[in-house]
């Protein structure tokens, strides 16, 4: 199942669950009015099932905005969890290059923070490229929504943002290559109820186009990721609460080459079977 937030007009935003014919059913007659009702419920599929069976408002899909699947959830990020991830990082930048090897290998993983909820981008807003970097690259990744346990609940679409040589140039200078206005977007949706081997037969894509030209395109798998979902999100929640739940990036396997950067206008498509596709435009911020 997919649960959305929308706005439709000038209205606040709503909870909605997206059907297969397009539609959106509105959850608020039914007393659903935020994310974290249902990310925090015994069993999120069963409550919307029983939602879905009053009578519920509908809009057309195309009739209403989208925003980013987010409320007061925290965004982290795990990185060089594929090996083409841990290839690219130690290609980037010979003084960090041992630092990435031992990572992929080491019992524990990479996890860093990304974003707030507010400044994370819907599906269609504008994704930034920082003015000071000149390498910057998105990142497609599935991303995994934790409730306040620590359960893995649902998975939605990601860009990791990323200046490539910013981050190349000092492992100390990771955060400015990877925290900044626009550095994230989640969308279109939150789906709900899959197992994480199914997951792990979907594929992760991405379409790049500059002047409605494509000027990359890749694909990868997410069956590619090195460690469980589990393991991810226990090392996330070790000595640390998350009241509110979390969202965990879960690292990228698929690297433009090094001689590609996004420019401003650039449009990102990132589609992951199962879920959906995350469409934005790049702006320099």
């Amino acid at each position: 199942m997919k649960v959305c937030r929308f706005k439709s007009g000038d209205s606040p935003v709503r909870l909605g669950l997206v059907t297969g014919d397009a539609t959106v059913l509105d959850l608020t007659p039914a007393g659903l009015t935020t994310l974290h009702a249902v990310l925090e419920a015994a069993d999120p599929v069963a409550l919307l099932q029983q939602a879905a069976r009053g009578s519920l408002p509908s809009f057309a899909l195309e009739k209403i905005t989208l925003c980013a699947p987010v409320e007061r959830q925290e965004v982290w990020a795990a990185g060089v969890t594929y090996l083409r991830s841990k290839t690219a990082r130690m290609e980037e930048s010979d003084f960090s290059a041992t630092a990435y090897d031992r990572v992929y290998a080491a019992a524990r993983p990479e996890i860093f923070f990304k974003a707030l909820a507010e400044k994370v981008a819907a599906g269609g807003e504008p994704v930034g490229i920082r003015r000071d970097a000149r390498w910057s690259v998105p990142e497609p990744e599935l991303a995994l929504v934790l409730n306040s346990r620590g359960q893995v609940v649902g998975c939605t679409i990601g860009n990791d943002m990323s200046s490539r040589d910013i981050e190349g140039e000092n492992l100390l200078y990771l955060p400015q290559a990877k925290v900044y206005d626009r550095s994230c977007a989640l969308g279109p949706w939150i789906t709900l109820g899959v197992t994480e081997a199914d997951a792990r037969g979907w594929t992760i894509a991405i379409v790049i186009q500059r002047g409605g030209q494509r000027v990359f395109a890749g694909e990868t798998s997410v069956g590619q990721i090195k460690r469980s979902f589990a393991e991810l999100a226990d090392y996330l929640c070790r000595s640390q609460s998350f009241p509110h739940g979390a969202v965990l990036l879960t690292g990228t396997g698929v690297v433009p080459p090094d001689s590609f950067t996004l420019q401003a206008g650039d449009v990102v498509e990132i589609a992951i079977s199962g879920i959906g596709m995350l469409r934005n435009t790049v702006v320099v911020v």
